[in-house]
């Protein structure tokens, strides 16, 4: 089914919807959910609450694409539900290695609140990304918005593991340079 069937689904108030949003996307956000909680059960409860908060935005909301709507509900919510668990001593996968990653480009969450709000980091970050050619903005994205591993990044592009992490390592430091030259205090 498309796209627009769905969403016209949604609109119509039809459960169909959301039958359809799984059979279309719930392998999709499973495995994006899985790569940030590295827990099964806990990637279907996540996956469970995408289509919950999906059913409650659309509408009035209409994405303009769907996939991408619901990457981001997932995305937020295992990010949500990984948070609570690393308060409990629980976790693990790959987000702990991410945050990590990205720790020398971007300063702690209290100084940039100070310098800019999140939405403008985020114009400024989606700006940084734009400058990059498309591979390399694609792999950047697959390791830090989506977390995916570097082998599984390395596989996807025909690429060795190696060659991701410089990759990723150079984009980092172009990153780091680029907020500089836009007033952040690194």
């Amino acid at each position: 089914m498309e796209d627009e069937d769905i969403l016209d689904l949604y609109f119509a108030r039809d459960e169909q919807a959301v039958v359809e949003t799984d059979r279309k996307y719930g392998p999709y956000c499973f495995s994006l959910a899985n790569s940030i909680l590295n827990d099964p059960q806990d990637a279907e409860e996540t996956v469970s609450d995408t289509y919950l908060k999906a059913w409650h935005a659309i509408p009035p909301k209409r994405p303009n694409i769907l996939k991408i709507f619901l990457a981001k509900i997932t995305r937020n919510l295992a990010f949500s539900r990984w948070r609570s668990y690393a308060a409990q001593k629980r976790g693990g996968g790959e987000l702990p290695l991410v945050l990590e990653e990205l720790a020398g480009c971007i300063a702690d969450p209290g100084s940039v609140e100070d310098q800019l709000n999140g939405r403008e980091l985020a114009k400024v970050i989606r700006s940084f990304l734009n400058t990059l050619p498309a591979r390399e903005q694609d792999v950047f994205l697959r390791r830090y918005f989506f977390v995916e591993e570097s082998e599984a990044i390395a596989r996807r592009y025909g690429m060795k593991p190696a060659t991701v992490l410089r990759t990723l390592s150079r984009t980092r430091e172009k990153l780091k340079k680029y907020l500089t030259q836009e007033g952040y205090a690194l």
